[in-house]
């Protein structure tokens, strides 16, 4: 059973009741990402998810992890482009410790000087090797291009020279502003009572009153054909597609079954046509994302050099046949039938759970059911797939390429007007 209620404090409460587990996941949701920070403090968002669990003013980051490793728990933490999350699953006999701690890193950190440069360091490192890492460098290079000028196609981490110049005071004032419980959402899933959740909640409260979601700017509609990183690789790595449907757009549901249909799972058109039938690739699927006011959708492969024409070729053409054919009613009973599973299977986990009745309050307002949602999902025809997928290839299109090529190597996939 989901409950929700507004608690006294302003904090948003969801909570699934599972009576068959003897666990319990809650999550802290903040209402704020990567694209809600001023450039000079890009990462901030990060820099807290790290700071957060490494002390407050009555545990230090040991007595959290002894707490947690007494009782069998674990906590983690992370960033994406418009919320930030953290969260911990332990015994339901637990929970109180839960609340206690998560409260406490929520409402009083320390952001302790000493840890402030520890977490800079660890920070510094993880954007280095997310810059050696070829796959992670296109991903990046492929957001900027679709989102150019837009803190949307900034990366969550940040850049260097944004980090090293960010100060304790940088992040303490970051933190004021945005952790509020005015653009907070709490999401309890396991084997909890809403009103023992709530009621623990509100004793636990100490933070600033009052808060409210960041106002947001919707991106321009301009994209950047072509980025390409010179590296002597033995692989290129391409991210190659174009904006979608943002969040609260119906059609979300159609571009999901068009998503599996292209590239989402093993049946997929392109799995199939590039790897298993012409083994052109290792690596390769679609994914798609949405946000407040603006989403995407992507074809991501890992391929030889040599591969890159003829790979391109078959996504560009695969793009063309499903706007002008649509799907097959096979493929599109299939994606619907994946949809269907990955949604009930997920539902085994109280992680998961808590993990779907956060994202949905916070990001939409309300909770559908998982019966709701099904309904959605069976409710998208061929037809509306085929929309779909023509708006999908008549969008300008972006391609990041890493490996060992330039740009004049990509001329023939770029516009007229872009070409040089």
């Amino acid at each position: 059973m989901i409950e929700t209620s507004a608690l006294p404090c302003g904090i948003r409460l969801v909570t699934e009741t599972m009576p068959d587990v003897r666990s319990v996941a809650v999550a802290y949701w903040v209402g704020t990402g990567s694209r809600d920070e001023p450039g000079e403090l890009a990462g901030a968002s990060h820099f807290l998810e790290h700071l957060l669990f490494k002390g407050t003013e009555r545990r230090t980051a040991a007595d959290i992890a002894e707490q947690l490793d007494e009782v069998g728990g674990d906590c983690n933490a992370f960033t994406t482009k418009e919320y930030t999350t953290f969260y911990v699953r332990l015994l339901s006999d637990d929970l109180p410790l839960g609340l206690d701690i998560m409260s406490d890193i929520m409402w009083a950190p320390s952001l302790r000087p000493e840890e402030i440069e520890a977490e800079r360091t660890v920070i510094l490192d993880e954007i280095l090797m997310h810059a050696d890492e070829p796959a992670d460098l296109a991903a990046e290079r492929w957001q900027s291009a679709l989102f150019p000028d837009h803190p949307l196609g900034r990366d969550t981490l940040g850049t260097a020279s944004s980090v090293r110049r960010t100060t304790r005071d940088d992040i303490e004032a970051f933190f004021a502003h945005h952790y509020r419980p005015g653009n907070m959402v709490v999401s309890v899933a396991g084997d909890c009572r809403h009103d023992v959740v709530a009621e623990g909640l509100e004793q636990r409260f100490a933070g600033l009153a009052g808060g409210a979601a960041p106002a947001r700017g919707k991106p321009g509609a301009e994209v950047v054909p072509l980025e390409v990183v010179h590296r002597p690789t033995e692989q290129a790595h391409l991210v190659y597609g174009a904006r979608s449907v943002a969040r609260f757009d119906e059609r979300r549901w159609a571009y999901a079954v068009l998503n599996h249909v292209l590239g989402g799972g093993l049946s997929s058109r392109l799995f199939q046509k590039v790897r298993e039938q012409r083994g052109l690739a290792y690596s390769v699927w679609s994914e798609r994302a949405a946000y407040q006011d603006a989403g995407s959708m992507a074809v991501v492969v890992g391929t030889a050099p040599e591969h890159v024409d003829e790979v391109l070729r078959i996504v560009n053409g695969e793009l063309e046949l499903l706007a002008a054919n649509g799907v097959t009613e096979r493929e599109l009973a299939v994606a619907k039938g994946y949809l269907r599973a990955e949604l009930l299977l997920s539902g085994e986990d109280s992680g998961a759970r808590m993990s779907r009745i956060g994202a949905a309050m916070l990001l939409h307002g309300e909770v559908l059911t998982v019966d709701e949602i099904l309904g959605r999902i069976e409710a998208v025809d061929a037809t509306d797939v085929r929309e779909a997928a023509a708006v999908l290839a008549s969008s300008p299109r972006t391609m990041s390429a890493v490996g060992p090529f330039d740009e004049r190597d990509f001329e023939s996939y770029l516009p007229a007007t872009a070409a040089r």
